[in-house]
């Protein structure tokens, strides 16, 4: 078993340091909210530039992938459950905040884990 799950992780680790486009249309921060149970997703926008970097349509800088960044956030969603954020953003949503079908897959995934670790009391940290 043990195996195995290593195996997992190092097929993981290594899919994590692939290349991946920028959502034209944005990008989410996902939190938790302890008390009230529930998963929140903060949607902010954001322009692709010809580098294929983030950059704040309002100033034009880039926005850097770590580090705090003062922005206000477009729409927070919230749900109980990954599905009930996904249905929220991907079907009642219009126009939908999410472009590109690997960034809705992405979502998808952080949405499990952050209500795993919500039901369990695990930490959630974004990947």
């Amino acid at each position: 078993m043990d195996l195995i799950v290593k195996d997992l992780a190092a097929i993981d680790e290594q899919l994590s340091h692939r290349h991946i486009d920028l959502d034209p249309s944005g990008y989410f921060i996902i939190y938790l909210d302890r008390e009230a149970r529930l998963i929140y997703a903060k949607h902010f926008t954001n322009v692709i530039d010809e580098r294929g970097l983030a950059v704040d349509p309002e100033t034009g800088k880039v926005i850097p992938a770590k580090g705090k960044v003062e922005r206000t956030q477009t729409t927070v969603f919230s749900g109980r459950t990954a599905k009930e954020l996904c249905v929220k953003i991907f079907e009642e949503t219009q126009p939908c905040p999410v472009t590109l079908l690997d960034h809705a897959a992405y979502l998808g995934r952080e949405f499990v884990r952050a209500e795993v670790a919500l039901v369990t009391g695990q930490e959630y940290v974004q990947d």
